[in-house]
């Protein structure tokens, strides 16, 4: 038997948004209920009845309300789905509304009838990408940044001292609560939480939130101390409760640690070398696949602020609001990529957490304007890409690649490594057909010298 097809209308409501009407045909819902029946007809088994030979009556009794409701979700689902596709409506978000449905009965004969609203991808031209004139930085290894990165690598390789007070740059293990003010909500409860107390007047971050007077809240704490830091929650956090609000942090201190740095012999020893100038030169070659990313990230970020110049359109709302969670993985990814150690990664991504509603905006738009011009221009990824991306992330991190992907994996990350993959695919599209003019680093944008 041929059915009738569900009545379609998408009307405009609001920027990037779409009321969906559908009406699904009362002889559809009759051939739905009737197939779903004689489905259960024929495997529904009852006490005193053989299988197959259940009376409808019984079925439709014992069943009834159960399997209409089933029925109703299956045409709903049925009808959203092919009107999505029938009207190639790019759909962001989950769709809203529908109310109507939850007191909705079906009978044979008699439609269905809803309206969602949903979110869509926005509408606008990509730019010709030809003109584009881009900045490449002539950045060169230098002593210094070798001294520097051994520095580091032997305080990676140092030994923990236990303090009774701490001092700038210690480290305090202990249980962490952060409270809202105004509601009195706790947000987090940490055991074996860590914070660092700031060297030289920087900021400090306490359960992902930073406080710029940090140090002189915290003091020099004592082993068995609680400390209380006041701070504001940014307009941005990836955790709402703490958006905007006024907060409390308590810090219970179980241990101090200060980090002994190891001698240079000893780090040359444990990495297996035969001396410094071995370290130096490894160093060098670390620093050499570090200083190419970054390279890559200050031409990838103009090319990305050409892009968003150069297009303009209006952003799903809603969407825009939850851009917070989706920005600081997009920034961790980058970090990761250049090479960045773990703790100013957290450093860095605290900064991201104080960012404007701008910067969500920025982000969001220069996400849905690369996925157009990865469309339009075949970008695809391969297992390969993202095994060569991750194994980039470990050489300028100093990991093993295997350790690096295994922790990626347990946290969930691998699927942002593949879209960052996508994106930095899609600006070198770009790069490839724009100007590109080597300067010295002092003629770049702050920003840009960020990047460097």
């Amino acid at each position: 038997m041929t059915t009738s097809a569900p009545a379609v209308t998408i009307e405009d409501a609001g920027p990037c948004r779409k009321k969906v009407s559908i009406e699904i045909p009362g002889d559809t819902v009759g051939e739905k209920i009737s197939a779903a029946f004689s489905e259960l007809e024929g495997s529904v088994s009852l006490p005193g009845f053989r299988p197959g030979k259940v009376p409808r009556k019984l079925i439709e009794k014992r069943f009834g309300p159960q399997l209409r409701e089933e029925t109703k979700r299956q045409l709903v689902g049925e009808a959203y789905q092919a009107a999505v596709k029938d009207h190639e409506l790019r759909i962001v978000g989950e769709p809203e509304g529908g109310d109507e449905l939850n007191e909705a009965t079906i009978e044979p004969g008699t439609p269905i009838a809803f309206s969602i609203h949903v979110e869509v991808a926005p509408e606008f031209d990509t730019p010709d990408v030809a003109g584009f004139e881009v900045k490449k930085p002539k950045l060169e290894i230098t002593d210094e940044m070798i001294d520097e990165q051994i520095e580091r690598a032997c305080v990676n390789e140092g030994e923990l001292e236990e303090q009774k007070k701490a001092g700038p740059g210690d480290y305090c293990v202990g249980h962490g609560v952060l409270t809202c003010d105004e509601t009195n909500e706790q947000i987090h409860d940490i055991e074996g939480a860590v914070i660092q107390l700031p060297k030289d007047g920087e900021k400090g971050m306490i359960l992902g939130v930073t406080a710029d007077d940090f140090a002189t809240q915290v003091g020099t704490p004592k082993k068995g101390d609680t400390v209380t830091v006041k701070a504001t929650g940014p307009e941005n956090h990836e955790v709402e409760a703490v958006r905007g609000k006024k907060l409390t942090a308590t810090f219970e201190i179980s241990e101090i640690q200060r980090v002994i740095p190891a001698a240079i012999d000893k780090v040359v020893a444990r990495y297996g070398l035969a001396d410094e100038e071995a370290l130096r030169t490894g160093v060098k070659r670390q620093l050499d696949s570090r200083v190419f990313a970054q390279k890559q990230a200050v031409m990838r970020r103009q090319a990305a602020t050409k892009l968003l110049e150069a297009v303009d359109f209006e952003l799903p709302e809603r969407l825009t609001a939850n851009q917070a969670a989706r920005n600081l993985q997009r920034r961790r990814m980058e970090l990761m990529y250049q090479g960045v150690d773990p703790e100013t990664i957290e450093e860095k991504l605290a900064e991201v957490r104080e960012a404007s509603n701008e910067v969500a905006t920025r982000e969001l738009k220069l996400f849905f304007i690369l996925d157009k011009l990865a469309n339009e221009h075949n970008v695809n990824i391969t297992e390969q890409d993202v095994g060569g991306a991750i194994i980039q992330m470990a050489m300028a991190r100093g990991v093993e690649p295997s350790q690096l992907r295994k922790e990626l994996m347990e946290s969930g990350q691998v699927q942002a490594v593949a879209q960052q993959v996508r994106e930095h695919k899609t600006l070198d599209t770009v790069l490839d057909k724009a100007k590109v003019i080597e300067v010295d680093p002092d003629e770049l944008s702050d920003e840009e010298k960020a990047d460097a």
